[in-house]
């Protein structure tokens, strides 16, 4: 079975393991050129539960966030590199520019971002805490980021 989900098929994945008593946690983002900064922060996103979903934003999202040169790899090799990944149980690509469907369909006990998102804008914060799960900021990897890594790979 792909780990590669729509989002219908994460909603029945997310039913079925509730019926099971597990944890569910839920992330986003854009995981363009992966790096060490990325394993650490699913790693650590994992930790908080038992399963953990990863929303990526599609390639016409990420132009959108980013401009025309990103992303840098399509998503379809996002989401592959993503689900290869030993803390990642599941993968699915939305197109709008913030994953609150995505939150609002999967409604996760947890809802992860990094640190250097602030609480309260932290988007879904409300649709997870409603349900009384909680929203779980995690230290973000210093000197990591795929801006860095494209910075060095440019020509000066």
């Amino acid at each position: 079975m792909s780990r590669i989900l729509p989002l219908s098929d994460a909603v029945a994945l997310v039913e079925r393991l509730r019926h099971q008593g597990r944890t569910v946690v839920v992330t986003n983002g854009v995981f363009d050129v992966l790096h060490p900064g990325h394993v650490r922060y699913l790693s650590e996103a994992r930790r908080h539960g038992d399963v953990l979903i990863v929303g990526l934003n599609s390639d016409a999202s990420v132009r959108r966030l980013k401009g025309p040169a990103r992303p840098v790899n399509p998503e379809l090799e996002r989401a592959e590199v993503l689900a290869a990944l030993s803390a990642v149980d599941a993968v699915v690509v939305f197109d709008e520019d913030t994953p609150l469907d995505v939150i609002a369909a999967l409604q996760p006990d947890v809802l992860v971002k990094g640190a250097d998102w602030a609480h309260d804008a932290i988007v879904g914060r409300e649709v997870v805490e409603a349900r009384g799960g909680k929203v779980v900021r995690v230290p973000v990897a210093d000197g990591h980021s795929t801006s860095s890594i494209l910075d060095r790979l440019r020509p000066r």
